[in-house]
């Protein structure tokens, strides 16, 4: 049988005798394994709170008042939102007095199922609504909500929001918005007819000092359909609504 011996063998047996071979130890690692890394505290609970409108809408002869918001305690998996909404509008009447206390339970990374009440309070007949929908983000990072209502006079009624932050620089953002309203029965006490409802939509320019402090300015366009075009008319007022805002948008 044939020996194959390698080159660096010889070499080896080629060292002068008091050559030392080098000594190599072998520590085992006794620390725990930790593969995907220290694990993440994801029941911290945490509170935030955003009003993402706080304006004034101007035609140059009339101004109104718009806020909306929200604000929320929670962990990543279980959160109990506040959201509020509503206008002051030039007669002095308040309006669209949308008022929301929602448990929301985390079904992906990206978004949330919510229900709870819905108040509306404002100069209009007060209503009680359940509430079931989602909220999140969707492709390309748009923020959608999805809300279904049931009144407590058996009226049902439905709610659709997008919106999106382009970003042109690291401080200054272009938001697209847009908001629709849609309604089962007519409610005269709430001033809305069947169907489609109102639209609100608006483009707003944000420059952002800090993240929680960013003034804007933008335009607003509101529109009325059908039945609701209808009471409004027979209130005084406009059915097809164009104005210039200004305003901040606040964080904490």
């Amino acid at each position: 049988m044939g020996v194959l011996v390698s080159a660096a063998t010889l070499a080896w047996t080629a060292e002068p005798a008091h050559a030392q071979p080098a000594t190599v130890r072998l520590v085992p690692d006794l620390s725990p394994a930790v593969p995907l890394g220290a694990p993440i505290n994801d029941q911290k609970i945490e509170v935030h709170a955003l009003l993402e409108q706080f304006e004034s809408r101007s035609t140059g002869s009339s101004n109104n008042f718009r806020y909306e918001g929200l604000a929320w305690a929670g962990t990543d998996y279980d959160k109990l939102f506040l959201k509020f909404e509503g206008t002051r509008r030039s007669n002095g009447r308040f309006g669209d007095g949308l008022n929301e206390i929602l448990y929301a339970r985390a079904i992906s990374t990206y978004f949330d199922v919510q229900t709870g009440v819905r108040v509306d309070l404002d100069n209009g007949r007060t209503r009680t609504w359940y509430a079931l929908g989602v909220q999140g983000l969707a492709v390309q990072f748009f923020n959608v909500e999805a809300t279904a209502y049931v009144s407590d006079s058996g009226h049902f009624a439905a709610k659709f929001n997008v919106s999106y932050d382009l970003p042109i620089t690291n401080r200054l953002f272009l938001q697209p918005q847009a908001e629709l309203n849609v309604y089962s029965k007519a409610d005269a006490g709430r001033g809305v007819g069947s169907g489609f409802g109102e639209l609100d939509t608006g483009l707003r320019l944000r420059y952002e000092i800090t993240r929680k402090f960013a003034p804007y300015i933008g335009v607003s366009y509101q529109k009325a359909f059908g039945q609701t075009a209808n009471f409004a008319r027979q209130e005084g007022g406009p059915v097809n609504d164009l104005r210039f805002n200004f305003g901040t948008r606040l964080w904490f």
